[in-house]
């Protein structure tokens, strides 16, 4: 039942948008990916991946990171886009979009960010006629539009904050991504647009949320109508990802739990790099999964928070309570080199 659900699902997705957009290369092998993913066969995955509530996070681990290719170039291991900033560096390609006053700080951080400060905000248009704010936003949709095709995934919400005409700029961005079939994990401020406005997200199968307690407690207010139940964690979070249309919620904490609406898993070993990029790696293997229970979104939230988990506790064993978060993103290269040796 469970297979079936999630092919048709997948298949109803993602024939509907090629009969509109068949033309596109980049969305046909987008697609291609996917309907691998969620179809071919990978015998250890399905151990990894089995009905028991600890997933195996290193088995998947090991196969969602691709192998070291000297004849790769930047990008081709994934192109991510943040929209707001605080991207984390794992050797891929990251643009990031943002406002014009953000862009200096953000530049910072790497050489090797692209940094589109496109992003407007209310106090810069205030002035502005309602017509006037149209075109604006026009502008910003079609300054991210002539990038999306290249994205491999795109990560909303960290440092973009809360202001309205940011807020409905990012909303129509999200909508842009689920016509090409972009995946995107939405963290931070993008989960106070996402609570709001569930149906950005609803019934999307390449959304990904990763709240943390308090954002958790508001989702489920806002969705389940109730108060946030400790005892039956695993239950709640299950009836609330299939409240959402079955996306998948990455709930952070002692163990975090990942659900999709049909399943759960927990990762509590040690103790997310960005999931973004396990999703990203995850979509692109040339051999999937038998089925929809091992899909992407699901992977990447496992491997991201294994490898996080375990840079966390290794940070921790060098610096005690004396642990940044810069400590733990210092770790994660040798946390990551040793569950997946670059040899």
């Amino acid at each position: 039942m469970l297979l079936r659900h999630g092919v048709i699902s997948a298949f109803e997705q993602l024939t509907s948008h090629s009969l509109s957009s068949s033309s596109s290369s980049t969305v046909i092998r987008r697609q291609q990916f996917l309907v691998r993913t969620l179809c071919a066969s990978r015998t250890h995955l399905i151990r990894a991946m089995s009905s028991t509530s600890e997933a195996d996070a290193e088995s998947v681990l090991r196969t969602v990171t691709p192998s070291l290719d000297p004849k790769r170039h930047k990008g081709q291991a994934g192109k991510i886009a943040v929209i707001g900033g605080c991207p984390v560096l794992i050797c891929l390609m990251y643009v990031v979009f943002c406002t014009e006053d953000a862009a200096p700080v953000i530049k910072s951080y790497s050489p090797e960010l692209i940094v589109h400060p496109v992003l407007e905000e209310s106090y810069n248009i205030s002035q502005f006629t309602e017509e006037e704010k149209r075109k604006v936003q026009d502008k910003v949709i079609g300054e991210v539009d002539k990038w999306m095709e290249r994205f491999d995934c795109l990560v909303i919400g960290p440092g973009l904050g809360r202001d309205p005409f940011l807020l409905e700029c990012v909303s129509k961005i999200m909508l842009l991504a689920k016509k090409f079939n972009v995946p995107f994990v939405v963290d931070g401020d993008g989960l106070f647009l996402v609570t709001n406005s569930i149906d950005l997200v609803k019934s999307y199968p390449l959304a990904v949320l990763t709240p943390n307690v308090n954002e958790y407690k508001r989702l489920v207010q806002k969705v389940l109508s109730c108060e946030v139940d400790e005892e039956n964690a695993g239950d709640q979070l299950r009836a609330l990802a299939k409240q959402i249309g079955g996306v998948t919620i990455l709930r952070k904490g002692k163990s975090d739990l990942i659900s999709n609406g049909e399943m759960v898993k927990s990762v509590s070993i040690y103790g997310s790099p960005s999931v973004a990029v396990f999703l990203s790696w995850a979509r692109q293997l040339k051999s999937g999964l038998e089925s929809p229970s091992e899909n992407p979104a699901i992977l990447g939230c496992i491997a991201a928070s294994g490898l996080l988990r375990k840079a966390a506790a290794l940070a921790f064993t060098k610096h005690k309570r004396s642990t940044l978060t810069s400590d733990i993103i210092e770790c994660l290269g040798e946390s990551l080199e040793d569950i997946c040796p670059a040899s």
